[in-house]
């Protein structure tokens, strides 16, 4: 857990700067409006809940078990296949994406769930042009047989 405790802060400081500008800032600069009370917006609060508990789950993987990040800059020295990454190869942008729903859900908002759905086109095009082909290099076969058995985005249904 000592060799760690750098990879997490660093992915505490990665968290503040890249997820929290593009779930939290952004959407602050493109709201007009308070949530309303009531169900819905409760229904989005729970969304956004589970959004943030999928991030934060990967990022302790990354740090603990990959002993890196997730900033390009700062990568993952062993390749992450455990907790979430079973499922999915990208459930760090699935949770990004799933508290941009739930912000849209509370706040009741058509620009922000137009955000949400324009973040899987440049989120597409990194991991396929950027992500994958880093991570073909970095760990070779291993990478290529996790590639193999486990999808991209969408879990498969055992």
């Amino acid at each position: 857990m000592t060799r760690a405790i750098g990879p997490i802060l660093k992915t505490i400081l990665f968290t503040i700067f890249v997820p929290g500008t593009v779930a939290g800032l952004v959407p602050f600069w493109l709201l007009d409006a308070f949530p309303r009370p009531g169900p819905v917006a409760w229904v989005g609060v729970v969304v956004i809940l589970l959004g943030a508990a999928i991030y934060f789950r990967c990022a302790w993987e990354f740090a603990v078990r990959g002993l890196g990040t997730p900033a390009p800059i700062a990568p993952t020295k062993f390749l992450v296949t455990t907790a979430l990454h079973r499922y999915v190869r990208n459930p760090m942008y699935i949770g990004v994406f799933t508290v941009l729903v739930g912000e849209a859900v509370t706040f009741r908002s058509a620009v922000l769930l137009g955000y949400a759905a324009f973040f899987c086109v440049p989120v597409q095009l990194f991991v396929v042009f950027y992500e994958e082909p880093t991570l073909r290099r970095q760990f070779g076969e291993s990478y290529e047989e996790y590639r193999r058995s486990v999808p991209r985005w969408v879990p498969k249904i055992r």
